[in-house]
C-alpha cells in the first residue's frame, strides 16, 4: 500500500512514517509543506492519502474535492459543519483527535474499503441511470410510432428492433434518431 502523507507537523509526520513504514507492505511518501496535494497525487499515484490538519481549513477541501483516491482526514477540533463539508468533498474517513501511530493502519484500510465500495455504488448508479435513459428514449420512440403510424406497442418495438439490426445500431440509437428526425421542422 502506498500512502501519501500530508502533515505540516514534522514530529507527528515522522512518527507516522516510522510506525507505518515498519510494515514492509507499506510505503509512505511525505508531501512537502509547500507542495500542492493534487500535484503530489499525480506524481506518486498513492493508494490512500492521509491528511492531518491542526486547524480545519475549508480551502484545503478544494484540493481534496478533485482527488479520485481514498482520503483519510485527521483534525484536532470537532466541527460538525466542517465534517459534513469534508465528507461532501470526498473524504473517506474523518477522524477527530490524536491517534497512536500504530493504530492508523486499520483506519487507512477501512477508508480504502469504504472508498472502493462507494466507487462501486457510484459506477452501478451511473450504469442504471444510463439504462433508464435509454429505456425512456425507446419508450418515447415507440409512443411516437404508435401515434404517427398507428402501430401497436409490440409492432413499434419490433419495427425499432428491425431498424437496429438493419443499421447495425443499438435500439436506443435508432430510437434517438427517430425522435430527432420527428423534431426537425
Amino acid at each position: 500500500m502506498k500512502i501519501l502523507l500530508a502533515d505540516d507537523d514534522t514530529a507527528r509526520a515522522e512518527a507516522l512514517t516510522k510506525a507505518l513504514g515498519a510494515d514492509e507492505a507499506i510505503t509512505v511518501i511525505r508531501v512537502p509543506s509547500q507542495a500542492l496535494l493534487g500535484d503530489a497525487v499525480l506524481l506518486h499515484a498513492p493508494d490512500v492519502i492521509l491528511v492531518d490538519m491542526t486547524r480545519p481549513d475549508r480551502d484545503a477541501l478544494d484540493g481534496v474535492r478533485v482527488l479520485a483516491h481514498p482520503v483519510v482526514l485527521f483534525v484536532d477540533e470537532d466541527d460538525t459543519s466542517f465534517m459534513e463539508d469534508a465528507i461532501a468533498a470526498g473524504v473517506s474517513s474523518y477522524n477527530v483527535g490524536a491517534i497512536a501511530p500504530e493504530r492508523v493502519k486499520p483506519v487507512l484500510r477501512a477508508a480504502v474499503a469504504l472508498f472502493r465500495r462507494h466507487q462501486a455504488t457510484r459506477t452501478a448508479l451511473t450504469a442504471a441511470e444510463l439504462r433508464l435513459h435509454q429505456r425512456t428514449v425507446v419508450d418515447r420512440a415507440k409512443t411516437q410510432l404508435m401515434r404517427c403510424r398507428r402501430f401497436s406497442e409490440p409492432e413499434a418495438h419490433r419495427w425499432l428492433q428491425r431498424q437496429a439490426m438493419a443499421s447495425g445500431k443499438r435500439l436506443h440509437e435508432v430510437a434517438e434518431s427517430l425522435i430527432e428526425k420527428a423534431a426537425e421542422p
